[in-house]
């Protein structure tokens, strides 16, 4: 966080020094809302949570290094005082990037937002000093949180913006303008909330409406093979570049191939030039993630050498998505189980299949082990019957559909489809399905663990890794 003093905060934030002795104290460290990640010269924002009143661990916090508190009323210790922690959270994360002038890159999207964000991450990264969100950290508290971890020396602060209806977005880009805006697709996800893909569009594209003119410096980076993106074009005065496999893409692939490990390899094109990428990551659907992080580096300023060399040299910096670890009997596990959505469940399935390839030839054998995905509403039946049916036309070995009714819906779709005996089989739990695979798996086989972030299914794949202490970042 760039250096600012206690009477500064208060000014910004319109806030009230409470026990301070000195008010031209400095903050220096980062902004946190954990006590136990205070360092020295933190602020610490205290959030009355939903299980949680963070006012009560304002004392601890400060015993731990913190400068002073943000709080929404006295807490004892030194505090700028404010009549809402959140909003002043966002007001200074505002000042503080305007303060700086770092290029602001805000993406959206209904699936692949995180992975994509931390390719643009890495990318960027080796271009100049770069700050990004880390995990999903995407709303209205964890984007302010990540703004304010940057520096005078950041270059770059990439921002990944999740919303859950209309004007979430357009309040995220008022706490950090962003002069780049990146949309990647419109999908399903939360489409029980939203009501439908067109008011998913609306949403999404609120990020391009909020960029500066093009002769401001304003970029709307869209995906030229989503026709609900590509139209965004429309809703923004800033400049537009394209990205896909689409032949009018300004940055777009092709010779697009997977080698026998399910990695995706291609030929990066962009106006400055072409170069061969081949990614770490697994999966065709990385292909598009890749050329949206290879479209907002080229708008910075990087060349397509220097980007194709760093996108092949990406991995996850995430946890839980597409997480492939081999074990010592030789089964390689692939945690997804982040999150699902049916766009990222088809796209997960796809990479297995495509690992498969590698595994049948070894003896082994492919397993889905799916959970629930939420929020889709009406839609809800239909998807994952559709999710059932894909497996079983990918030529997955074995479908194990873990829950309650929506996992009957997935079996279903796969009996539908032509699943017999025992190919497809519903289990109760996380459990029952960890006792199965452990009476089953034989090296060689690649089991894909995937399900909404509610459901926990995480807790199949470190179980069989043997690494069940594990906790993601939310």
């Amino acid at each position: 966080m760039i250096d600012l003093s206690l009477a500064e905060i208060a000014d910004i934030t319109g806030g009230r020094p409470h026990d301070i002795p000195d008010p031209s104290v400095r903050i220096s460290g980062p902004v946190v809302i954990d006590s136990r990640k205070v360092e020295a010269g933190s602020l610490f924002a205290a959030f009355d949570g939903e299980h949680v009143d963070g006012h009560d661990y304002a004392e601890r916090a400060v015993a731990a290094g913190a400068a002073a508190v943000l709080a929404a009323r006295p807490v004892g210790v030194p505090a700028v005082v404010v009549p809402d922690v959140e909003k002043a959270l966002g007001a200074l994360a505002r000042a503080v990037v305007e303060r700086l002038g770092t290029d602001v890159v805000a993406l959206t999207g209904s699936a692949g937002k995180t992975s994509t964000k931390d390719l643009i991450a890495q990318v960027l990264q080796a271009h100049a000093p770069t700050v990004w969100t880390p995990g999903s950290l995407n709303n209205e508290i964890g984007l302010p949180l990540t703004a304010l971890q940057a520096t005078a020396e950041t270059r770059h602060l990439v921002l990944e913006m999740g919303a859950r209806g209309i004007g979430h977005i357009a309040y995220l880009t008022g706490l950090t303008p962003p002069r780049i805006g990146l949309v990647l697709n419109v999908g399903t996800a939360h489409i029980g909330e939203f009501g439908g893909r067109e008011q998913i569009a609306q949403a999404k594209g609120e990020l391009v409406e909020a960029l500066p003119a093009a002769s401001e410096g304003g970029v709307a980076v869209l995906n030229a093979d989503d026709p609900l993106v590509r139209a965004m074009a429309g809703r923004t005065k800033a400049r537009t570049v394209l990205f896909g496999e689409a032949e009018d893409a300004d940055v777009r692939a092709t010779e697009v191939r997977m080698t026998p490990g399910g990695q995706p390899s291609f030929t990066l094109h962009t106006p400055a030039g072409c170069s061969d990428v081949t990614l770490r990551l697994y999966g065709e659907h990385h292909v598009s993630n890749a050329l949206a992080a290879a479209a907002v580096a080229h708008v910075l300023g990087m060349s397509a050498s220097e980007i194709a060399t760093a996108l092949s040299g990406a991995g996850t910096l995430s946890r839980w998505r597409m997480e492939v670890t081999e074990r010592a009997d030789g089964v390689t596990i692939v945690n997804d189980a982040y999150n699902a959505n049916p766009e990222s469940m088809r796209a997960a399935l796809r990479a297995l299949a495509a690992m498969g390839g590698a595994a049948r030839a070894n003896g082994g054998r492919t397993w889905a082990v799916l959970g629930p995905m939420a929020e889709l509403g009406d839609a809800s039946l239909a998807e994952h019957d559709a999710v059932g049916r894909l497996a079983v036309r990918l030529n997955v070995s074995k479908l194990v559909a873990v829950g309650g009714r929506e996992a009957s819906w997935l079996q279903l779709g796969a009996y539908n489809e032509g699943s017999w005996g025992e190919e497809s089989v519903v289990v109760s739990d996380a459990q029952a399905a960890v006792d199965l695979l452990r009476s089953e798996l034989r090296p060689g086989d690649v089991v894909l663990v995937k399900a909404s972030r509610s459901i926990g299914l995480e807790r199949v794949a470190l179980a069989l890794l043997e690494r069940e202490g594990e906790v993601a970042d939310r």
